[in-house]
């Protein structure tokens, strides 16, 4: 949900501010839009360090040989499904009880059977087996040439049309290829590109940093949304400078389409007076057509009744749109691949412009 927030102007510096291998067949999802939670954006739990003197290095090695020769209770016959020697194999076993210090074998001639602690053991152990089987087959379904993950991150504006459309049109020829898509501002899709938890974002404006690769792909318009009864609304064209006196709504600090509207009033000689912030164009929208102000937008993908939108013809009132990735980041086949095909796109990717 949008959160508004009226602007006192009075006290504006008190304001607080909320921006907003077999492998196994792997099933293959549609596209599914994930919600930008708090956590989310804070990233994984931080993992324990794993110490060259810890359990997990000293025993990893050899837990998949334990569950072997539990599962056929014979030394000899594990040792042949591992492909390794019988001698190895033994010692591997005695090694793994003495490090543990505790039985987890009774020897009886050729066979082997658990002990108490080894049935213990082997519990958990095989959990953990499969949990290490489990997480790389889904790193390898996810980087699956043809039906493996792209996590993709972009603007609200162009969650209605334009994002729809560029999934479309990629996967007539990837119709296998999954989307984890993830709707934001522009600083925040830019930490979740650091952290790792997507692969490219469309934002604007495009970024420059040393750590990003970004490639201008496209601008689109803004336009000066009136209410449709307003004096302004029996033009066509305006001058930002003639929409000095009004009152703005925008978007919060931190949205790259914030910054463009500060930056396109300043250059036509004054500061906007802002009445309300929110996190979303169409209810900024909507707050104009209510009378509540006037905004800088970009074409909405559906007309929308109460507002009329005039051409701004000085200054140059227009948005670059940009993809970015991490620099030296290595991409998967699916995410090169969709990478190459928004770069094919550079001067087509908006429907509105």
């Amino acid at each position: 949900m949008a959160i508004i927030h009226p602007v006192k102007h009075e006290r504006r510096s008190e304001r607080r501010l909320s921006p907003g291998g077999n492998r196994k067949d792997i099933p293959v999802t549609g596209a599914s839009l994930t919600p930008v939670t708090p956590a989310a954006a804070a990233g994984p739990a931080p993992s324990a360090d794993v110490e060259p003197d810890s359990w997990a290095v000293t025993l990893t090695p050899r837990l998949a040989q334990f569950v072997a020769v539990a599962r056929y209770e014979h030394v000899t016959r594990a040792a042949q499904r591992l492909g390794m020697p019988q001698s190895t194999l033994s010692r591997s076993m005695a090694r793994l009880e003495h490090d543990l210090g505790v039985a987890l074998f009774a020897r009886h001639g050729r066979t082997v059977s658990l002990t108490a602690a080894g049935r213990t053991f082997l519990t958990t152990v095989e959990r953990a087996l499969g949990e290490v089987d489990r997480a790389a087959e889904s790193v390898r379904a996810d980087a699956d040439p043809a039906a493996g993950k792209v996590a993709f991150g972009f603007l609200h504006t162009m969650g209605s049309e334009t994002v729809p459309e560029l999934i479309r049109a990629f996967r007539a020829d990837h119709p296998r290829v999954r989307f984890q898509l993830v709707q934001n501002y522009g600083e925040a899709m830019i930490e979740r590109l650091r952290d790792g938890d997507l692969d490219l974002c469309l934002t604007s404006p495009v970024p420059d940093a040393p750590d990003l690769v970004a490639r201008r792909l496209d601008e689109q318009k803004l336009r000066l949304v009136v209410p449709d009864d307003h004096p302004l609304a029996v033009r066509k064209r305006i001058r930002l400078a003639e929409a000095s006196a009004e009152l703005f709504v925008t978007l919060e600090p931190g949205y790259g389409l914030r910054r463009i509207t500060d930056a396109l009033c300043a250059e036509a000689g004054f500061t906007p007076k802002i009445a309300f912030e929110g996190e979303d164009p169409e209810t900024l929208r909507g707050l104009v057509a209510a009378g509540l102000g006037v905004a800088l937008l970009p074409p909405p993908a559906v007309p929308r009744p109460g507002v009329v939108e005039l051409t701004v013809t000085a200054p140059r009132a227009v948005r670059e749109i940009g993809v970015a990735w991490l620099d030296g980041h290595p991409d998967t086949p699916p995410v090169a691949a969709f990478k190459r095909f928004l770069l094919s796109r550079r001067g087509q990717l908006l429907l509105h412009r």
